[in-house]
């Protein structure tokens, strides 16, 4: 084999590698942490206003998991609160995250039952708001 039929195999082999690796990168899946990241990015000096509100909360809510497929909400300010919502985050699968509405309740408990969803982590986010004012908590709970 002479030099030139070397380099002619050389491009070719180059060029078959190109078509490989940027068909592989192609069929990568790229999905954000949240499906409105940028959104979120843009809200976070309200969310750092949330936090530091629940800062200031002298009890803070409890998130806890009771019998495998029972979340409870322990807060005592519960009868104070105006609206409020607990999502469920699945960071690996962002098709079983669910969504419940918190409701304000004389008792200082909610249950929230999650049986058909997915064991493993998630990220248990609180958001609600009471005398005008929002307040957030995150807890890492596992199914």
């Amino acid at each position: 084999m002479n030099w030139g039929k070397s380099i002619i195999l050389a491009f070719v082999l180059f060029a078959a590698f190109l078509v490989t690796l940027v068909t592989v990168c192609m069929r990568q899946d790229i999905s954000l942490v949240t499906r409105e990241y940028y959104k979120e990015e843009l809200d976070y000096q309200a969310q750092i206003n949330r936090i530091a509100h629940t800062t200031t909360l002298s009890e803070k809510p409890t998130i806890q998991v009771e019998s495998g497929d029972i979340i409870k909400v322990r807060y005592v300010d519960f009868p104070s609160l105006e609206r409020g919502e607990l999502h469920l985050f699945r960071p690996s699968d962002p098709e079983m995250d669910k969504q419940f509405d918190l409701r304000s309740s004389a008792e200082g408990l909610q249950y929230f039952s999650t049986s058909g969803m997915g064991k493993g982590m998630y990220r248990a986010r609180m958001k609600w708001t009471m005398n005008g004012e929002e307040f957030y908590i995150e807890q890492m709970i596992t199914l």
